[in-house]
């Protein structure tokens, strides 16, 4: 498996584990607020086998192990890397865009995925925009997610998303999935891409997230 960075330590990452987090380099999305824009490109990549050996040297005292990105997905090396961490008892976490539900699938019906966290970006009407991408296979990935996984959905509160867009794309939530409306933190660059809308503040957000509340149960603010 390509590595781009490795995490060695994060109480975050993983809903009640203690983790590491694997980086993968590459994906087929351009996000213009992407926070690791920087592993998007060519980059110096890890050895694997040094990812490997520190992640055997430190079983039992880590819970779990998290494979993002860029967007893992892409990789081939994935599978056999996810048993490797299997095998050594871990629990394992994607974050994945969502846009590739056959390989999503094949992951979960081997048993190699203890928990999702899949970006479910805009309205698809809107993913050309923000995404520079259209929103295949969006739709199938949630449907796997719900009949075969443990997971959440989240989406990044940039300000082009309002609560109309959100109630527009509370209907391809499933009623009771975890749903995450998260704090956008701008780029440099950014600017260009807001049509002059200030980010939200995290009462904001909690404030779009108790909207939901009817339609969706499951939505939180993360903030």
């Amino acid at each position: 498996m390509k590595i781009a960075g490795l995490q060695k330590t994060s109480s975050l990452d993983f809903p009640g584990c203690l983790a590491a987090v694997v980086f993968s380099p590459g994906c087929n999305y351009d996000c213009f607020y992407c926070h690791n824009r920087h592993i998007l490109g060519p980059v110096p990549l890890l050895e694997e086998s040094e990812v490997k050996d520190f992640l055997a040297k430190r079983a039992g005292l880590l819970d779990g192990v998290v494979f993002s990105g860029g967007e893992p997905t892409l990789d081939p090396g994935l599978p056999d890397m996810l048993r490797f961490v299997k095998a050594l008892g871990y629990k394992t976490k994607l974050d994945t865009n969502g846009s590739r539900p056959e390989a999503l699938a094949g992951l979960l019906e081997e048993g190699l995925l203890d928990y999702t966290a899949m970006d479910y970006k805009a309205p698809f009407r809107m993913y050309p925009e923000i995404c520079r991408a259209e929103a295949e296979g969006i739709e199938e990935s949630i449907s796997v997610l719900e009949k075969t996984g443990s997971y959440e959905l989240r989406t990044t509160l940039i300000p082009l998303l309002g609560l109309k867009e959100l109630k527009e794309m509370s209907f391809l939530v499933p009623k009771e999935a975890k749903w995450a409306l998260q704090l956008y933190r701008p780029q440099p660059g950014d600017e260009a891409f807001l049509k002059g809308k200030k980010p939200y503040t995290p009462s904001e957000i909690r404030k779009l997230a108790e909207e939901l509340l009817p339609l969706r149960p499951g939505v939180f603010a993360r903030c």
